[in-house]
């Protein structure tokens, strides 16, 4: 059904879908055969009375944490799912990048999939023919889209799937964590026709847990909870309040105060994602008590903007006399690979000599250069005790950085480069 507006492209009013959730299977079973009258279930709102609107060549992101119905809300908006409450309304033809290649017969070639899927998208033959030039230009896989599908290897799935559904030309598109896919290169090709699409005025709507394209890409901004939308407005504004989300601060003033600031009332770490599955070992003669990370502002957040100040606290206490401890923080990429660090030691800092029970508080001020993506901190409390060195307490991976970034250069951190470019005419030259 369109919208009579033809300045909204997409139209969702107070959209519900609930989910019954049985103890027992064979309370499930009763229920689908309509046998009895006591039959055990929970309601599940994958979403709750949301409403939004996108307006004909606007860019709008859907963000919130894991289980808040940002995919549930994209696959009833492309009729995937039907709703159990409320109306969609979309004026223009739209294209879905919802679960990559979900159409594809693995017994067919690629060519033949490229056929089926445009089929099934609404395409005759002959559009498709005019299309297949582009398709197969993007996905760049040669010879292979005349094998079948089950010999490729999920690269090449991945990028024929995306050069299928991103080459039909819609009015709407609609990106579900699809910008992700296949090796950086192939990503760049993705964020290039991404940023064609935006140029021509297309309407996007997509999902993302890349903080980084929704502030660079997003005109505006929807963030959901728990199957409610609890804010909308700028890229900026939306990714602070999911900052708060994450760390469970949103709407709250404990002992943070009003602004959410850090204090000394709690636990910092409480107020951190942390990972289940660190590494943790050590002689046992000092102990990481707290820490956490927090922004330019003083709150404490996982979620740290590039180029803007950062700290990493700690607090470690003593359960022996220590001499000259040495405390560390580094970063990791998601590989593994160790990016950079630092430690008392090598700043030149005279840590003393901390006695049983003695708590030592320690802050690395920084500003964030490393591009764009997530990272995993590392602690330490290290130092020679007789002579030998010692681990007394060493946290490997402990919690998480997600930095945002609007420009992300090569490598692992930016050089922060000013570049200047001089245009000179022939007559200059000569």
């Amino acid at each position: 059904m369109e919208n009579e507006n033809s300045q909204v492209a997409i139209s969702v009013n107070h959209l519900t879908k609930i989910y019954k959730l049985y103890d027992r299977n064979r309370d499930r079973l009763k229920e689908a055969l309509h046998l009895g009258k006591n039959i055990n279930f929970r309601e599940h709102y994958a979403l709750n009375d949301v409403s939004l609107e996108v307006n004909t060549g606007e860019t709008v992101g859907i963000i919130g944490t894991n289980g808040s119905g940002k995919s549930t809300i994209l696959k009833i908006i492309t009729g995937v799912l039907n709703p159990s409450g409320g109306e969609v309304k979309i004026n223009g033809r739209i294209s879905a990048l919802l679960e990559l290649g979900a159409g594809f017969n693995m017994e067919f070639t690629g060519i033949e999939n490229i056929y089926l899927n445009g089929t099934m998208i609404g395409f005759s033959e002959e559009e498709i023919d005019e299309k297949l030039n582009d398709i197969l230009e993007f996905a760049d896989i040669g010879d292979f889209v005349y094998q079948k599908v089950k010999t490729y290897s999920s690269g090449m799935f991945v990028r024929l799937a995306f050069a299928v559904a991103i080459n039909i030309d819609p009015e709407i598109l609609i990106v579900d964590e699809a910008l992700s896919v296949g090796d950086v290169f192939f990503q760049n090709k993705c964020y290039r026709k991404f940023e064609d699409f935006k140029k021509q005025g297309k309407t996007i709507l997509f999902v993302s847990h890349d903080l980084s394209s929704i502030s660079k890409y997003c005109d505006r901004v929807i963030l959901l909870e728990k199957g409610r939308k609890i804010g909308e407005g700028g890229p900026k504004e939306i990714i602070d309040m999911y900052k708060k989300v994450l760390v469970g601060q949103l709407d709250k003033q404990s002992d943070t105060g009003k602004s959410g600031k850090i204090s000394t009332g709690s636990k910092w770490k409480d107020r951190m994602q942390l990972n289940p599955d660190k590494d943790e070992y050590g002689s046992g003669l000092a102990e990481f008590e707290d820490y956490c990370a927090y922004d330019k502002t003083g709150e404490i957040t996982n979620t740290i903007i590039k180029g803007e100040e950062f700290t990493v606290k700690v607090k470690v206490r003593f359960f022996e006399t220590i001499q000259d401890p040495i405390l560390a923080v580094s970063f990791k990429n998601r590989q593994g690979t160790e990016i950079t660090g630092t430690n008392t030691m090598f700043e030149k800092l005279n840590t003393g000599m901390p006695g049983p029970g003695d708590v030592m508080e320690a802050t690395f001020t920084q500003n964030m250069s490393l591009q764009g993506g997530e990272y995993l901190v590392s602690l330490g409390c290290v130092g020679y005790r007789e002579g030998e060195f010692t681990v007394y307490h060493r946290l490997y991976d402990v919690f998480n950085l997600t930095v945002i970034s609007s420009k992300d250069t090569t490598g692992f951190y930016d050089m922060d480069s000013v570049v200047t470019v001089t245009l000179k005419d022939r007559q200059e030259e000569a």
